[in-house]
């Protein structure tokens, strides 16, 4: 494996720590700040909202621009947000900190996928790719009890100029190690109004619709966690930042268990673990003031939530075959617009008066609407027996492609074999055979 796939691997680290670290430092931003827990709240919705917007606008806007520039460009960004959030004098500069932040970091992950299966074999970007969310899964493992310990221990600035850190050594990483890529330009170049036609499908809405409820079911909780684990369940703040690592041992574990078993059984990944996150959320509800409930439950709701995620991956690019610039960018915003939604329900919840028990029945009811949906695709799935895709942007509709999607969705339910819905690695599913120029767009 290159280098400069482990040098995205650190860079998507150190986003991912940003993104999710403050759900260990809404205390001591809060009270620095001045500002109510909710409210501090609104700081992870900040950052989803800019992901929302930033993953597919960015992923258009920088279609014909150099991979490895842009690479640099947003990461550069991105620790300069974090430089402003370490330095912000008012909870009004911090919101917008995080909002640029999330900008850059939404732009990096659009490009940086492209990027990473462009600089391996054919039969290595499945692999290439586990690296890149594996700096992800690893963030929350270490790299956001390490924000919070930071928090508690040297004032939650501290774990700002962390990350910024963090960012320095990956754009290093990046000049030194990711090679120049080519701008495409003739045939080959992409379309983006011919990508835009995969949105006539209700499956992809409906697929859309499942990542934002599974993502706000979860990150409802999340991201009161902190308080609900002191307030709630009593116990010292000095266990947040070991109970944020244990949902990030079972978030890792989750992903790698739900992403072996996702080929052969999509949608019964899918609904099984949406259900199963319904059944914790409503446990952890009803137990909350208890503290071996509260981190057992947690562990449980780290596995639950991210065992789903390689299937609902799998599922938007089976149906966005046809667009490889923005199933990724979309889907990401899908999940943002959930980590948006869910944290700020939680928070009219807590306002309300409710409690933080109220927060897990909250993203239990998200995560229950969430079943349904999955329930409403599978339907819909087998009434048409294939998914509506439209064929490739770079060229018109055709037979061959349309032939290549059908075969794709349709040996996803029947024949159950991993090579027909592998998200990264199979070239059936994902449509870069025919033309591997399109790895680096």
């Amino acid at each position: 494996m290159p280098l400069a796939v482990y040098v995205l691997g650190l860079s998507v680290f150190a986003l991912g720590t940003s993104e999710f670290m403050l759900s260990g430092l809404l205390q001591p931003v809060a009270r620095d700040m001045g500002v109510s827990i909710p409210e501090a709240g609104l700081l992870i919705s900040a950052f989803a909202i800019g992901m929302v917007v930033g993953a597919p606008v960015l992923a258009a806007a920088t279609l014909r621009l150099p991979r490895r520039t842009t690479l640099m460009a947003l990461l550069a960004v991105f620790g300069l947000g974090q430089i402003a959030g370490a330095l912000a004098p008012s909870y009004g500069v911090l919101f917008a900190s995080r909002v640029v932040s999330a900008l850059a970091c939404a732009g990096f992950w659009a490009v940086g996928a492209a990027v990473a299966v462009s600089l391996v074999p054919v039969g290595a970007r499945a692999k290439a790719m586990a690296v890149m969310v594996g700096g992800l899964s690893i963030a929350n493992i270490a790299g956001v009890p390490a924000g919070a310990f930071l928090g508690q221990h040297a004032g939650w600035r501290a774990a700002f100029w962390a990350v910024a850190g963090l960012s320095a050594l990956g754009l290093v990483g990046v000049v030194m190690l990711v090679p120049r890529t080519e701008v495409p330009t003739g045939d080959d170049r992409p379309r983006l109004k011919a990508e835009l036609r995969i949105y006539r499908d209700p499956q992809v809405w409906l697929a859309l619709a499942a990542t934002a409820l599974s993502g706000g079911a979860v990150f409802c909780l999340f991201s009161y966690l902190g308080p609900l684990l002191t307030d709630t369940a009593g116990l010292d703040e000095g266990w947040v930042p070991t109970v944020l690592a244990l949902f990030g041992v079972g978030a890792l574990l989750g992903t790698v268990i739900g992403g072996r078993i996702a080929d052969a059984h999509l949608f019964g990944t899918m609904s099984g673990g949406i259900v199963a996150s319904t059944v914790v959320l409503s446990a952890l509800a009803l137990t909350a003031h208890s503290p071996v409930a509260a981190v057992t439950l947690a562990l449980m709701l780290g596995f639950t939530a991210f065992f789903t995620a390689p299937a609902l991956n799998a599922r938007m690019f089976n149906l966005a075959n046809a667009a490889p610039t923005l199933a990724g960018a979309t889907n990401t915003s899908a999940f943002n617009i959930g980590n948006t939604v869910g944290p700020w329900l939680g928070g009219l919840a807590i306002d309300a008066g409710w409690g933080y028990p109220a927060v897990a029945w909250t993203g239990a009811a998200l995560a229950g609407t969430g079943a349904v949906t999955t329930v409403a695709a599978l339907r819909l799935h087998r009434a048409t027996a294939a998914s509506r895709v439209i064929a490739t942007s770079a060229s018109p509709v055709g037979t061959e492609a349309a032939a290549d999607v059908v075969g794709t969705e349709a040996a996803a339910d029947v024949v159950g074999t991993e090579a027909a819905t592998d998200l990264v690695g199979t070239e059936a599913a994902s449509g870069l055979a025919s033309d591997p120029s399109r790895a680096t767009r």
